[in-house]
């Protein structure tokens, strides 16, 4: 697994901090027309913290993540991964640095459907640089630890909407990274299945020592996480346990 990202990492996390983010602003423009979504966001993000972000829908929450995991360019202002300015790396830098630095989970899983579950999770590695044998052993023990090594040869169709979201997160956190960004990861499932994919998010995220940054509606699981930040009018705040 290619790791080049890896060194610069440790060196910032043991600083305390994985992600910054300074003075980001988004404004969106159709035509004459500009609507600005936020404007002089700051969001600092340390080693192994977990942090929920809400808000109402329509404020930007996945636009911020977005930002945050290299997948959008702000109008202005940074974003810093692992020590990392992104706006300073290539394109080609940029994805490299997100696969290994980062993860990501959505609320639709985003498997590729002609791919067994154990491909679809080696795939991170592979891009990383790894042979196929260490990619495949990588996604194996991740693939059992989210409780579908009975699993692996299975593509997703013929999985369940909880196990192929079980799936997505063992992608997620298959090359370790430092930080995971969730946008409504368990916003499809039901309560009782949402509620164990996300404790297993929680475990796996402490056990790697991986921070998670993640975005939802869902204000009983947000309360289980670190910190909970509220977007509103462009500004984050953060929210006492009291109001959350």
């Amino acid at each position: 697994m290619s790791k080049s990202w890896a060194s610069e990492s440790a060196s910032k996390s043991a600083a305390g901090e994985v992600m910054r983010a300074e003075k980001l602003a988004k404004t969106y423009a159709e035509g004459k027309m500009r609507t600005p979504v936020f404007d002089g966001l700051d969001l600092s993000v340390q080693a192994g913290e977990t942090v929920a972000i809400v808000g109402a829908s329509g404020a930007g929450k996945s636009t911020l993540l977005h930002l945050l995991g290299g997948l959008d360019t702000p109008t202005a202002g940074e974003v810093y991964v692992a020590g990392q300015k992104m706006s300073a790396l290539s394109n080609a830098a940029r994805g490299q640095l997100r696969n290994g630095a980062l993860g990501f989970v959505y609320q639709f899983h985003h498997l590729l459907p002609e791919f067994t579950a154990l491909e679809n999770v080696m795939m991170p590695v592979m891009l990383g640089g790894a042979d196929a044998g260490a990619a495949a052993q990588r996604a194996k023990e991740l693939l059992q630890q989210v409780g579908l090594g009975h699993r692996v040869e299975h593509k997703p169709g013929e999985l369940s909407g909880g196990e192929r979201q079980r799936a997505a997160v063992a992608r997620a956190l298959v090359n370790q990274p430092a930080c995971v960004l969730g946008d409504e990861p368990t916003g499809n499932l039901d309560e009782k299945t949402a509620a164990t994919v996300f404790e297993l998010m929680l475990e796996l995220n402490r056990a790697q020592k991986t921070s998670l940054v993640l975005v939802t509606h869902d204000r009983r699981l947000a309360r289980k996480l670190d910190r909970v930040l509220e977007l509103h009018e462009g500004r984050l705040r953060e929210l006492p346990a009291s109001d959350v």
